[in-house]
């Protein structure tokens, strides 16, 4: 079991508050109030003590606007091109990995066997859901922790990489929080120097092939929506002009799309038979604009289900292949965050499910073609470093018909 997540002793508190309140129960004052299902404590090995959260407080800065979205940036010289027909086996084959970001021997292990099947399955592209760099992100566009929980471990998937934030990318004082979203901005600019990592903007969209796509995937920030602390920064606030021109975007951006299938990749899943459970009650919490989840579970259900054919999520350290439901439009969960953490193995929640795992390491991988949409699930062996495939499906109807004009 992972036991490094943090778990907030109330709803939507801000940082300072948490802190506090992590100091007054070290120092042996009244337990912090729970909703929900939470636990009563702050399950951080990190948590900053009393002296240090003081000390840190004092010195906190105030919040600073940021832009909407980070400019496009061009990708690095000589980067890993997108493929622009399908494979051998006339298929666009994509690796899919999340929560990889440890540098440590189990995400080596991970990407040696995906770069196995990489060279199996002819895989063109690779996809990373968030948690890039843990424990807090990077500390600066060039910071060292780019190659020790990126390059390196991933040294021979030479394809583009499309990486979207999670939590632990924009950390705030306390590593995970998802606090200050305005440090994801180190990650889309360090995309100018790296041949693998794509990440032209907070949030985007990759029409494969690009003239006339067979697929398109649309990459979502999550974290100012779900963080596990009150945003201050007017501008990443849940109702704030970053979310709002987000979402206008997403929408706007699935309506447009004439590709025949449609992915959805982001950090927090719609639905999630793990411990931290599904977007409007995240970690039991179903109350307050933040660590709920709650207005992203709106978004989902408003903007994604019944248009995408797939949403494709980390967080839960768990490798699940959730059922198309009329909840969702048809529209199916996929979570995939065990590239380099795994869980308690036990299922929380009772979706509906074609297969699941809660105690594997693993990877997916998505296979596309005109026909059908293919996900195949490996768990991966971290001492032999080999994988194994644990499951297939298949969907050979779109949820939508795409937006195609003729002449």
């Amino acid at each position: 079991m992972c036991e490094d997540e943090l778990i907030p002793p109330q709803a939507d508190m801000t940082e300072r508050e948490w802190l506090r309140a992590g100091s007054a129960a070290t120092a042996g004052g009244p337990s912090p109030r729970t909703t929900g299902r939470v636990p009563q404590r702050v399950n951080r090995r990190t948590l900053l003590g009393g002296a240090m959260a003081g000390a840190a407080l004092a010195v906190l800065p105030s919040p600073a606007q940021s832009p909407a979205s980070a400019a496009p940036r061009l990708g690095a010289p000589g980067a890993f091109p997108f493929p622009e027909n399908p494979n051998g086996k006339g298929e666009f084959a994509v690796l899919v990995t999340g929560d990889a970001g440890t540098g440590d021997e189990a995400q080596y292990a991970v990407a040696a066997a995906a770069r196995d099947v990489c060279r199996t399955e002819r895989i063109g592209l690779a996809v990373g859901l968030g948690d890039n760099i843990y424990e807090n992100g990077p500390e600066s566009d060039d910071d060292s922790e780019f190659q020790d929980k990126f390059e390196r471990p991933n040294s021979g998937i030479d394809v583009p990489w499309l990486m979207v934030l999670g939590n632990h990318d924009c950390s705030g004082l306390i590593p995970g929080s998802g606090g200050d979203p305005s440090r994801g901005d180190r990650e889309v600019s360090y995309a100018a120097t790296s041949r693998r990592w794509y990440m032209p903007s907070r949030y985007y969209s990759v029409p494969l092939p690009a003239a006339d796509p067979l697929v398109e995937f649309f990459a979502i920030d999550t974290i100012p929506w779900s963080s596990y602390v009150a945003q201050l920064d007017p501008h990443y606030r849940w109702d704030g002009p970053y979310m709002r021109e987000q979402r206008s975007w997403l929408d706007g951006a699935l309506r447009a799309s004439r590709a025949r299938w449609k992915v959805v990749i982001g950090h927090h899943p719609y639905l999630n038979n793990g411990k931290h459970g599904s977007a409007g009650s995240y970690d039991g919490f179903e109350i307050g604009n933040y660590t709920s989840g709650v207005h992203l579970k709106d978004m989902y259900e408003k903007v994604v289900c019944g248009r995408a054919d797939l949403i494709l999520s980390g967080h839960d350290h768990t490798l699940q292949v959730l059922e198309p439901t009329a909840r969702t439009g048809g529209t199916r969960q996929v979570v995939c965050g065990a590239s380099a953490k795994t869980e308690d193995g036990t299922a929380h929640f009772g979706h509906p499910a074609a297969w699941q795992n809660f105690s594997d390491h693993g990877f997916m991988v998505l296979k596309v073609s005109g026909a059908r949409l293919t996900i195949d699930a490996y768990t991966v062996d971290v001492a032999t470093r080999k994988a194994t495939l644990r499951h297939r499906a298949h969907q050979t109807r779109p949820v939508a018909a795409p937006s195609r004009v003729h002449a």
